[in-house]
């Protein structure tokens, strides 16, 4: 009896280290497969620097926030994009903070990270890295005749979310039983302009104001931040502050643009034209609007920033509605037109 439990422990014994090395042959492995530990970092920069070097010379009394304050929140989930070498294309849903994805043992995959909780955002040609790009949605609204003249083929939009990207474009072949973590750097693509326009006089007439910008970006592309060289014209609504009228909007900044902090280099002249445009609801129950060019404040700018336009004034003779001063005003259109986002497959 001692005999056989002698033997039956030796068996047991031999089939505990057959199933411990079986999985070093792949063939004889079913139950284990190689995973990446996706480990995400977030750049959360609402501007870069061109040469006005905003975060040396903040003045927190000035813009009434802090340098930091304007940073963005990393998103609240990301959409990963898997693209193989037979051209399919899959898609997971990925914490912030990171996951761990099952992985492909012959290597090759892309990998396109974007997020996801976006609201005025567009996405199109998903299913090509070279060509996935996202833009703003339409918005409309009459008048402009400055601005429009100016960018004649323009599309107005909203401004758009805060969007960041990622691209790896090739994954490596791993083996069986490799567990890797994949670093993965989410940048911006959408950065942050502040606009002021500085009262010199007549601020008190001013009941309700609103802005455009043209001359901006269309598109930005997801694989490497550049940006198209189709224009947009970006309309957004402003608040009424001490000092004038201002607004804080998002842009894919300046078009034709290719962005050295995704590894590309600035070598494109930035001779483009930009403008500006303030239009004023006065108390009165009239509108009156003002356009300025903007153009050498973008080429210091072409990522986010603070633009400033100053001087701006409302005569009492036309503010005041008691005054029989013929202007030239128009009234205040009651609504814009805003097209709500439309959901585009990869």
């Amino acid at each position: 009896m001692n005999i056989i439990k002698k033997y039956y422990t030796i068996a047991l014994a031999l089939m505990a280290v057959s199933l411990l090395t079986a999985c070093e042959r792949t063939e004889l492995c079913y139950d284990h497969y190689p995973t990446l530990t996706l480990s995400m970092e977030w750049e959360q920069e609402w501007e870069r620097d061109y040469g006005m070097n905003h975060i040396a010379n903040w003045e927190p009394s000035k813009h009434g926030r802090e340098y930091d304050d304007l940073r963005p929140q990393q998103a609240e989930w990301i959409n990963m994009l898997i693209r193989r070498t037979d051209g399919s294309v899959s898609e997971k849903y990925i914490h912030p903070e990171g996951d761990v994805i099952s992985a492909e043992l012959n290597g090759g995959q892309s990998y396109m990270f974007y997020n996801g909780d976006t609201e005025y955002i567009l996405f199109s040609d998903l299913a090509n890295p070279d060509d996935a790009k996202a833009s703003a949605t339409s918005r409309s609204r009459s008048g402009l005749a400055f601005i429009n003249e100016n960018h004649p083929d323009a599309r107005s939009t909203n401004s758009p979310d805060i969007l960041y990207a990622s691209y790896i474009e090739n994954v490596p072949s791993l083996g069986v039983h490799e567990h890797p973590t994949l670093n993965v750097k989410m940048q911006p693509v959408v950065y942050t302009y502040i606009i002021r326009y500085e009262f010199d006089y007549g601020l008190e007439h001013v009941a309700l104001a609103r802005g455009a910008i043209g001359g901006m970006a269309a598109y930005v592309y997801l694989k490497d931040g550049h940006t198209s060289d189709e224009t947009s014209i970006i309309l957004y609504d402003c608040e009424v502050k001490s000092y004038g009228c201002e607004a804080e909007i998002r842009s894919f900044g300046t078009p034709g643009f290719p962005d050295e902090y995704y590894g590309r280099s600035n070598t494109e002249s930035q001779d483009k034209k930009y403008t500006l445009n303030l239009e004023i609801l006065l108390s009165n129950g009239k509108s009156v609007e003002f356009n300025y060019d903007i153009s050498d404040q973008l080429k210091k700018q072409p990522r986010g920033g603070v633009i400033t336009v100053s001087g701006v004034r409302i005569e009492d003779q036309i503010g005041d509605s008691e005054s029989g001063f013929a202007v030239d005003v128009t009234d205040w259109p009651n609504h814009d037109i805003i097209d709500l986002p439309i959901e585009i497959e990869p």
